[in-house]
């Protein structure tokens, strides 16, 4: 199977940095062939600019970055993105590439159609997205004080609006407060679990 991650981190001694090494070394171990689209690493614009915005319009895209990204995505069966949760949401990066890639003639096309503007996806061999974040907000918080904004945002805002039913999301909540082994047994099970599939 082929498997993307987008991953969103700019420091390399982060937790998430180690999330995907495990996340890696189990899908390495099951066989499976990996894509990870770096956006720190490539130095992807987040920033919707006005020719990005024509480009919509239009279903077109412009930016070279996102035009490479979208070849790399349109035979993935399987998407990850890992990042963190800054003040409840995504960061810039991964918001932007929500924005720019996630976009009508790259994730999607308009069909109009229908009586309403309908979207349709083209990544057609994708059939699971996954989203594994840190935070260090308890996890009941997030729920019932935050309203689980990555889970509006992205599962349903996004990827349940173009169709993709199987959708999981791990969150590992107070990072920096719980003991290194926890933090340690939550890096093995990752490398376990994505080792079985």
């Amino acid at each position: 199977m082929k498997v993307a991650i987008v991953f969103n981190h700019p420091y390399e001694g982060s937790y998430c940095t180690a999330i995907l090494k495990s996340v890696t070394a189990g899908l390495t171990k099951a066989g499976h062939t990996i894509d990870v689209l770096h956006l720190d690493n490539d130095d992807f614009d987040p920033v919707m600019r006005s020719r990005d915005l024509k480009a919509y319009k239009d279903g077109a895209p412009c930016d070279p970055q996102v035009i490479s990204y979208r070849e790399r995505l349109e035979d993935v069966e399987h998407l990850i993105f890992i990042f963190p949760v800054w003040w409840e949401l995504m960061p810039a990066m991964t918001k932007g590439f929500i924005d720019k890639v996630i976009f009508p003639g790259v994730a999607f096309d308009h069909d109009h159609s229908a009586r309403y503007n309908k979207m349709v996806k083209r990544f057609h061999q994708l059939n699971n997205i996954t989203l594994i974040t840190t935070m260090n907000t308890p996890s009941l918080v997030y729920r019932l004080v935050f309203g689980n904004a990555i889970k509006r945002a992205l599962f349903t805002g996004t990827f349940w609006k173009l169709g993709y039913k199987n959708r999981k999301w791990i969150s590992f909540n107070m990072v920096k407060f719980v003991k290194e082994e926890k933090r340690i047994k939550w890096l093995n099970k990752l490398e376990l679990d994505f080792g079985r599939l």
